[in-house]
């Protein structure tokens, strides 16, 4: 069914568009479009109270009503960024442990509108969770975190770019995902949304009955990151 189909495809997303050599240099650099007044160079911790990743899987296909739209959320979040005062030395680490992830909350399927409307029985709810948590998937009892790690930071306020390497279930890949930037004295937000279609990762979505209930190929990614200064 469509339930555990969801949590599949976290994991194939995560999985990204290859696997480059691995990165594993310690934090350098910083991520600084133009230094507000006041904000020195320093290092920021993620603040998990405020931050959030979201996940929303669609169904598809003739029998597409036999499945569920998914909202995974993961608030359980750790890592750094360096602050210091040009793009290119941008860096920052994200740690999201398996087990924060949590399948369709109510209030977030309430914010994310009609697609999200009926409601997701605890058994399906729980059923995916263990889908995700399998060996099959996450494998999270030998991988309990997933790792996002930056390579670069391009572009201008309003429209950054980070290149990251990101490790799950003993894989590492490449994703660039676009964000904005807020800053002010003590803290920054990072926030953004994208389309990842599991095509362009080199993979195939997930199918039943020759198509007639399916996963559809694109994901919508949204997250909110939000460090403060140590």
């Amino acid at each position: 069914m469509l339930r555990t189909y969801a949590a599949v495809l976290f994991a194939l997303l995560c999985a990204g568009c290859g696997a480059p050599a691995s990165r594993q240099s310690a934090p350098h650099g910083a991520i600084n479009p133009a230094s507000p007044k006041g904000i020195a160079a320093s290092t920021y911790r993620i603040d998990a109270s405020q931050s959030e990743l979201r996940i929303l899987v669609y169904r598809a296909g003739p029998m597409a009503m036999l499945g569920h739209d998914h909202v995974i959320i993961n608030r359980s979040l750790s890592g750094w960024v360096r602050y210091a005062g040009t793009v290119p030395e941008a860096s920052f680490a994200l740690t999201v442990p398996d087990a924060g992830f949590v399948v369709d909350d109510d209030a977030a399927r309430r914010e994310e509108g009609a697609d999200f409307a009926e409601e997701t029985p605890e058994e399906a709810k729980s059923g995916t969770m263990r889908n995700m948590q399998s060996p099959a998937v996450l494998d999270s009892a030998e991988f309990p975190e997933i790792t996002v790690r930056s390579v670069t930071v391009t572009g201008a306020p309003g429209a950054f770019m980070a290149t990251v390497t990101v490790s799950v279930a003993g894989h590492e890949s490449t994703l660039e995902v676009p964000f904005t930037l807020q800053m002010s004295a003590g803290r920054l937000t990072a926030s953004g949304a994208l389309w990842v279609r599991q095509s362009a990762l080199g993979l195939t979505p997930l199918s039943v009955m020759l198509g007639a209930l399916r996963v559809r190929d694109d994901m919508r990614i949204k997250f909110r990151f939000v460090a403060a200064a140590l």
